[in-house]
């Protein structure tokens, strides 16, 4: 049977991919699983929609689909995917519910690192609490009380918190950034308890009511010495840490790409696309959806081309998160435009959707990204027309 047949409404994803050879049977039918779970967390959005809220039944469909293990090597259980089907994957996770492909984003991310800079014996873990159905993230922000990795008694022992945690409460394995007393900064693999050690009540932003988003407080658990990742500054190593951006900026994509169909759905539904002046807007949020789509796919494809020099990835990604970013503002204006003030009334999805996305879109560091990127280019003697073929 076809993924088509299998879940209905998938022939263009689907057929987006019947050209590139190298996708195989295995990677079309997990397109197909994730726009059935796109469906389902799109159509459950509006039930969770609340602070603290956490997309269990999402996460769980997640693990059916065999998502949670398919980042992996496929000598390790994975699905050994390309960066443009992993692309398409986001972006259909992000549409159905941008709190859902956030949590999956920080899945695909801490196994990536797990994979890059772990022990066998690393891998191996993960890749059995993943196959559990357990969910990873990476947890990096640190508030005034920094997390800290001491060693005292024979025994190793992390003190502070991190906040801005998404998944806090539900995560067990989280992936997070310590500093030992020699200034070493390090990632740790903690094991928590579920429902322990996270205040979820510092999230008060008006979107991504639904990631589990909170505080955790890591003071006094143990750490053993298989739950130490890597070496000295692994984490911030270039081109991982800020090349892996594309990932999130595929999964904003998708949430501009539902947002722009609930536009033409509601252009139909009121007669009132013909409109030259919505018409117009339409045409206009046409053009920043596909924007978006163009330099997320080419960031991916950048991103994991292994001939590439680390700084032009750096550089070609910052680019890309920033584009779409722009992009996603201006697709939203314009929507509010033309739906008016039906798009800031609940439960319309249009509604929802933008305070995620809003949110979302705010991500660290924008004004020094595209000072790095632009200094990057500065210092390439290559015409524009080169200046990304280079390798």
């Amino acid at each position: 049977m076809s993924v088509a047949a299998s879940f209905p409404g998938v022939t263009n994803v689907v057929s987006l991919f019947e050209a590139i050879p190298s996708v195989r049977e295995g990677e079309r039918a997990m397109l197909g699983a994730a726009r059935d779970i796109a469906a389902r967390a799109f159509a459950s959005g509006a039930d969770c929609d609340d602070d603290g809220a956490y997309p269990a039944t999402e996460v769980a469909a997640l693990h059916e689909g065999g998502m949670l293990t398919a980042s992996l090597p496929v000598e390790y259980g994975g699905a050994g995917m390309g960066a443009l089907v992993w692309c398409e994957i986001l972006r259909q996770i992000g549409s159905g519910s941008l709190p859902l492909g956030r949590l999956f984003e920080g899945h695909v991310n801490a196994i990536g690192l797990v994979v890059r800079y772990g022990s066998r014996e690393q891998i191996l873990l993960v890749a059995r609490e993943a196959a559990e159905g357990r969910l990873f993230g990476v947890w990096n922000s640190d508030d005034r009380n920094p997390l800290r990795l001491s060693f005292e008694g024979g025994s190793y022992r992390l003190q502070g918190r991190k906040i801005l945690a998404s998944g806090a409460g539900y995560i067990e394995r989280p992936i997070v950034t310590a500093t030992d007393v020699n200034g070493h900064r390090l990632m740790i693999m903690p094991r928590l308890r579920a429902g322990e050690r996270s205040d979820l009540s510092s999230w008060t932003a008006q979107g991504m009511r639904a990631s589990a988003t909170g505080t955790v407080d890591f003071s006094g658990i143990a750490v053993e010495p298989a739950e130490i990742l890597g070496s000295d500054g692994d984490y911030e190593r270039q081109p991982t840490f800020s090349g892996g951006a594309w990932r999130v900026a595929a999964v904003h994509l998708g949430g501009m790409e539902r947002l722009f169909d609930l536009l033409r759905e509601h252009l139909r539904r009121t007669g009132r696309g013909g409109d030259p002046h919505q018409a117009a807007r339409l045409g206009q949020a046409a053009i920043a959806t596909e924007t978006g789509r163009l330099w997320v796919e080419r960031a991916a494809e950048m991103a994991e081309d292994a001939t590439r020099a680390p700084d032009q990835i750096v550089a070609y990604v910052n680019l890309a998160r920033l584009a779409v970013e722009r992009a996603g503002l201006d697709l939203m204006e314009l929507i509010h435009r033309s739906v008016g003030l039906q798009a800031f009334m609940r439960p319309n999805p249009i509604e929802r959707i933008s305070r995620d996305l809003a949110t979302y879109l705010r991500q660290p560091g924008p004004d020094r990204a595209l000072i790095n990127a632009a200094e990057w280019t500065l210092r390439r003697e290559a015409s524009a027309m080169d200046l990304w073929r280079e390798t």
